[in-house]
């Protein structure tokens, strides 16, 4: 869901330890993926945690780990990467299949463990699960 599209409670508020360090990461106004995780490890707050100090401060994702958005000049950024042109491999395939729910959609996680696992890029994952056709989920940070 795109940041404009969002609703937000009257009471949300950033959290300030979050917030000094999410400031000081943000690149053109908006913050990447990676650095929003990077964040997460390094005040240790849940991932969700920094989607809602975000949220709160109404900042922008970028550069979507698995692709889905944030790249410039690209809807997806799997083009940018270079993998819409590679072979889904059928271990990824498999594991991808396996970890769907039944009404066809598949988490972030699952996709970053899925990667994980055949020794893939989280974007060459993400590319997988969307040309199998499988909707990608509950991103972690909250961004959809």
């Amino acid at each position: 869901m795109a940041l404009d599209d969002k609703t937000f409670p009257d009471d949300l508020k950033p959290e300030p330890a979050v917030q000094a360090d999410i400031t000081g990461r943000l690149k053109n106004g908006m913050l990447s993926c990676a650095a929003a995780f990077e964040s997460a490890r390094q005040t240790g707050a849940s991932p969700a945690r920094i989607g809602r100090t975000m949220d709160a401060l109404r900042l922008r994702l970028t550069e979507c780990q698995i692709g889905l958005f944030g790249y410039p000049g690209h809807t997806k950024g799997w083009a940018a990467a270079g993998v819409d042109i590679l072979p889904v491999p059928a271990g990824l395939e498999d594991d991808l299949r396996a970890s769907r729910a039944a009404d066809g959609s598949i988490s972030c996680l699952a996709i970053w463990q899925a990667a994980e696992k055949n020794g893939l890029s989280r974007m060459q994952a993400g590319w997988a699960a969307d040309k199998l056709g499988l909707r990608i989920e509950h991103c972690r940070l909250g961004a959809f």
